[in-house]
């Protein structure tokens, strides 16, 4: 996130360098001179982002909500996405593993989605465009009994 804030700041500050060195001069070689210039290239990540789709699934260690460093940079960006596109609503789905009651697991699955919630929110999110519910175990993507399965039943899925 830092990086692209100083990326945009850098960007701001040659521009606002550029605009303050401006000519106002009607002389026409100095106009030939500024029009032969080619203009800054600014590089558009909305084209590639848009393009290049983003896993929509964030992992949880067991009995976790506490969102993984690696799962922030995945959120940052669905934040990005989501500040520029402002239609619509985006359900975080939150899921356990079928260890614990069925109850623990639903309000595990609820602690997870509101976890991502929460942190998209501080990236800027509208919270009213993000809707939160919980399957606890009921709905897994990896059936059976072994260590691999209960990770990737773990999840909020982003929808």
């Amino acid at each position: 996130m830092f990086k692209s804030v100083k990326t945009g700041l850098g960007l701001a500050c040659v521009l606002a360098v550029m605009a303050g060195c401006s000519s106002t001069d009607t002389d026409d070689s100095a106009n030939q001179m500024v029009e032969q210039t080619p203009p800054p290239v600014v590089e558009d990540t909305t084209a590639t982002e848009t393009v290049v789709p983003l896993d929509n699934v964030v992992y949880f260690d067991f009995d976790q909500s506490l969102l993984k460093p690696s799962t922030r940079e995945l959120l940052i960006k669905h934040a990005d996405r989501m500040r520029a596109s402002t239609s619509g609503t985006v359900r975080l789905e939150g899921h356990a593993d079928e260890l614990g009651t069925r109850e623990y697991n639903l309000a595990l699955g609820e602690r997870r989605a509101n976890a991502v919630r929460d942190f998209l929110v501080l990236q800027g999110v509208n919270a009213g465009n993000l809707e939160v519910i919980s399957y606890g175990e009921e709905r897994p993507a990896s059936e059976g009994s072994s260590e691999s399965a209960r990770a990737m039943n773990r999840r909020v899925v982003i929808n």
